[in-house]
């Protein structure tokens, strides 16, 4: 095994989202595909019921009902295992899918695990991410090391929903 660091091979605008199989807060299986057909917001945050996870969730939460009417679903994926998930959700009243990716294999496909520093350490982690897929599964916007805190209000606007 080598001691280099990886770098993460990022999804751009007209990639093919890779597709997945996860479980749910419920443990049911989830897959990407279920979505085709539907506009679709895959975040990846490192960690559930932590402040920034926790901001961030809830500004989702707070805005599914008008992106949804707008045709868009919101899928949530960190490496938490379903249990946690499910008291994260229960406990923020999250009214959207949260998927637990454990091995981190689908945010490695999605380029959103990979080398981090935080306070002058280095290590590999997740990193915060959201990509935006079309009705077919295509990459039609890709965000990496993004903020928790005002995310989702500059993904609205990012997107053309919000012009302010």
């Amino acid at each position: 095994m080598s001691n280099e660091a990886t770098t993460p091979t990022r999804l751009a605008v007209g990639d093919q989202a890779p597709g997945f199989t996860l479980s749910d807060a419920e443990g049911n299986e989830v897959s990407l595909s279920s979505y085709l057909g539907k506009k679709t917001i895959v975040y990846f945050y490192p960690a559930a019921s932590t402040p920034g996870c926790t901001k961030q969730a809830c500004d989702f939460r707070d805005s599914l009902a008008s992106l949804q009417g707008l045709g868009y679903e919101v899928l949530g994926i960190s490496p938490d295992g379903v249990t946690k998930l499910a008291k994260f959700a229960a406990k923020e009243e999250l009214n959207f899918t949260l998927l637990a990716d454990e091995d981190h294999e689908v945010a490695e496909a999605y380029g959103a695990w990979g080398e981090k520093k935080n306070y002058g350490r280095t290590y590999e982690g997740l990193i915060r991410s959201t990509v935006v897929l079309d009705e077919q599964g295509k990459v039609t916007l890709a965000q990496y090391n993004v903020r928790a805190t005002g995310h989702v209000a500059k993904l609205r606007r990012d997107l053309g929903i919000d012009s302010k």
